[in-house]
């Protein structure tokens, strides 16, 4: 196709608020027109033909990443009653194996529970929803979707028989609990928002369609997640908006039972429990900003009885918590890094210490209840993820496997470090920075600067051997941590939602001005990324600091924001609604979001060099979103830069699904930003 304006079709007309808006591009929401289709296809085939010359670098790209990958691979086996359940990886293969194997761990007698490969078939795109296995480990519970949009089909496999059983429940969601039974088994459903909003109860051996609905949320801001706790006392309908949360419990050992409210809800009190003796776990907001730990009766759950296991502090935001038969394990955030502090039934408290300047640490698989150890997950971006166990009475931890990197990967060849930028208003905004040793901070190295800064979603540093052949090739590789985030704990993601989300942006730029002024980089060396959310923030810096950047690599962004926020009919706006606020509600949130929507403010200037992905079957960010943004870019922007539309025609929000096919697609991405930043420089000898 030509790289020219899309002709409009179909203009629509909107009156919000007295502001009257065309919007030429309108059209592209209709998946089931056949010019919809043509475009996208049409957009596919000119982005293959402008990166046909990056063709050999990208191979290149996939073979680096492929031989840092140990692609036959086993997982630490997690034990779970009287089984080591463990998950595979073979070379040559897209998908986990999931397997068990009897204690003690006897490697002789392995069966395969579920063989992701032989599940997906030929099928571009396959992915499992529910991995359940019941209390007396006889039957697997297992979900799988193979278009991306997220709706599962749930099934049961005997495990003794090894056969498929006949009950099949389609459009089902992520969560389930079993009985303790090991008959009725609990799953959600989603409306036509993509809401789950239904709690099911089946039983084994009986048709779906005599499935008992146990209960709806019909309010549209609520999500409904089912779970059964460690200690299987009780199964926890957990009831959640964006700043609301309500729980719902049942004896497990009466599966038949009705729910029992455990705290009413109230509007912009969040909390979460868990289950251990006499008393419940109670994580909290109420007049606690960063949450507080509380225990309460299990006899007596309400707001009253709630006391004070650890208590609020401003400094530290209190993330979740595991409750075991002599003790507590919370996930923290403070100084913003993960931590995990010990709360012993005897009254010790202790935090497990790590000593790297940025790294993350959270809880791992922890099946048991009756335990004096704690399996924990560490990284950092020069630390491949490594699982410990920690000995409760010890104080010790006890490695028991680093992810293997190939290829003679040495840490001590990378350097990482904790920036802080100044952003306009002068709040500090960390940014996280890897680079090679041999990288000198004369201004000259090209920089990728990631961000995201929504949902109070943290991105705490990780390593990824996807990112080495970049790393290698000289490229500093940047986190900014903005406000909308949560690494600064509950008010930093406050101060960048709503009618202060402008601060996200903001920060984001002041991050990649100070990399420059720091001499990281230039703005000429340096590329921005970001996906869903993250990518709203791409098309909003690219709108507001078009000369920072070099190249915006913006996947399925959300760049559309306002158009999607007014129509409740797509998926999942009504809950938006506490993230962004209700622009029909408010003339005022109307008037904010149109002030930095990126489709609105696309403008007649030069912007830098773009890459924007979408998946048609994405739920959560309409392909619509991208492709009415690039086409409205195509027609307004002054400049001849690179602009670039990839939709995969098959897939969902996360994109491909297989993990070659991942690497692929992530080839495809560093080459575009190799390219913009100065191929011939930054390619090994």
């Amino acid at each position: 196709m030509a790289d020219a304006p899309l002709a409009p079709r179909k203009p629509h007309m909107r009156t919000v608020h007295g502001d009257s808006t065309e919007d030429p591009y309108y059209w592209l929401l209709d998946r089931d027109d056949p010019d919809t289709i043509a475009y996208l296809e049409a957009e596919n085939e000119y982005t293959a033909a402008q990166t046909e010359h990056l063709a050999p670098l990208r191979e290149r790209l996939f073979e680096e990443i492929k031989a840092r990958v140990q692609e036959t691979d086993l997982s630490v086996p997690t034990r779970r009653g009287p089984w080591w359940y463990v998950t595979r990886t073979e070379e040559g293969k897209q998908y986990s194996i999931f397997c068990r194997r009897p204690a003690p761990d006897d490697e002789a007698h392995e069966e395969v529970l579920l063989d992701g490969n032989e599940l997906a078939g030929e099928s571009p795109f396959f992915a499992l929803g529910i991995i359940d296995v019941s209390p007396d480990h006889s039957v697997l519970a297992y979900s799988t979707d193979f278009d991306g949009d997220e709706s599962y089909t749930l099934r049961f496999k005997n495990l003794v028989t090894g056969e498929t059983l006949a009950d099949e429940i389609e459009a089902t969601y992520y969560s389930s609990a079993w009985g303790l039974d090991n008959a009725t088994f609990f799953y959600t459903t989603i409306d036509d928002a993509h809401r789950p909003y239904r709690l099911w109860r089946h039983r084994l051996g009986t048709a779906a369609s005599a499935d008992e609905i146990v209960y709806e949320e019909n309010d549209e801001r609520f999500f409904l997640g089912v779970e059964l706790t460690r200690s299987e006392r009780f199964i926890v309908v957990d009831l959640a908006s964006k700043v609301t949360s309500e729980v719902r419990i049942l004896d497990a050992a009466h599966p038949d039972g009705e729910l029992q409210v455990f705290e009413p809800r109230r509007q912009g009190v969040e909390y979460s429990i868990d289950h251990q003796g006499d008393r419940f776990l109670v994580l909290h907001n109420d007049g606690a900003l960063n949450f507080e730990l509380a225990h309460a009766p299990v006899t007596a759950t309400g707001r009253a009885q709630w006391q004070p296991l650890l208590p609020h502090r401003e400094d530290t935001r209190l993330m979740g918590m595991d409750a075991f038969a002599g003790h507590v394990v919370v996930h923290l955030r403070r100084d913003a890094l993960t931590r995990l502090r010990v709360v012993r039934n005897d009254g010790d408290t202790h935090d497990i210490e790590f000593d790297e300047p940025v790294f993350d640490v959270a809880p791992g698989a922890n099946a048991e209840y009756e335990t004096t150890s704690f399996r924990l997950g560490y990284e950092s971006f020069v630390t491949p993820h490594t699982v410990y166990d920690y000995d409760l009475d010890g104080r010790a931890l006890e490695l028991k496997k680093q992810q293997p990197v190939l290829g003679g990967y040495d840490r001590a060849d990378y350097i990482q470090t904790r920036e802080w930028a100044t952003a306009p208003d002068g709040a500090r905004v960390p940014i996280s920075v890897v680079r090679r040793k041999e990288v000198e901070l004369d201004g000259r190295a090209a920089c990728l600067l990631y961000g995201y800064g929504s949902y109070e979603t943290s991105l705490d540093p990780w390593f990824s051997a996807i990112r080495l052949p970049m790393l290698d090739r000289g490229i500093v590789f940047a986190v900014a941590h903005v406000r909308g985030g949560g690494e600064l704990g509950r008010q930093w993601y406050e101060d960048g939602k709503l009618l202060r989300k402008r601060n996200t942006f903001t920060d984001f730029i002041a991050s990649a001005e100070h990399l420059c002024a720091q001499q990281y980089t230039s703005p000429a060396r340096m590329a921005a990324r970001g996906g869903s959310a993250g990518g709203l923030l791409m098309g909003a810096v690219a709108n507001l600091a078009p000369q920072q950047f070099a190249a915006i690599l913006a996947e399925v962004p959300f760049v559309d924001a306002l158009n999607t926020i007014l129509d409740p009919t797509l998926p999942l706006t009504v809950i938006e609604w506490e993230e962004w606020g209700n622009p029909i509600e408010s003339a005022d949130v109307y008037s904010y979001m149109k002030s930095y929507s990126p489709y609105e403010n696309i403008d007649a200037k030069a912007y830098p060099a773009i890459l924007a992905t979408a998946g048609l079957n994405d739920p959560r960010v309409g392909y619509h979103e991208p492709a009415k943004w690039v086409a409205k870019l195509r027609a307004t922007k002054t400049d001849d830069r690179p602009l670039l539309l990839k939709t995969e025609m098959g897939a969902g929000h996360a994109g491909p699904s297989g993990r070659y096919d991942v690497w692929r697609d992530q080839a495809f991405a560093m080459a575009f930003v190799i390219q913009e930043l100065g191929a011939p420089d930054l390619l090994p000898a």
